[in-house]
């Protein structure tokens, strides 16, 4: 595994209840600002292995980047931790995480 991938991994690991980060974000803190795709493969790829709160990551719009019932299924986790949304898929930006 790359110290890339450990990091995206940590990074979405810390993402705390009630908060929501974006790809870019993510890449950004693990090292490679230009990463947004590569976390999004590594998300999907490794999120059953590593139990990640996939649902907690959303696009740089601050929008959930699944339709159907893949955005439902995000927006209804995201909204039990807390999460407030503007319309049915894009969230408050002030639920953002910085660490």
């Amino acid at each position: 595994m790359t110290p890339f991938t450990e990091a995206v991994l940590q990074i979405i690991l810390d993402i705390p209840k009630g908060k929501v980060m974006t790809y870019g974000q993510i890449a950004h803190m693990a090292g490679n600002p230009n990463g947004a795709r590569q976390v999004s493969r590594i998300l999907h790829a490794m999120s059953k292995k590593y139990n990640l709160p996939w649902h907690r990551v959303i696009n740089k719009k601050g929008e959930i980047s699944l339709s159907g019932e893949g955005l439902e299924t995000q927006k209804q986790l995201l909204e039990r931790g807390g999460v407030k949304f503007l319309n049915s898929k894009k969230v408050d930006l002030q639920n953002i995480y910085h660490s």
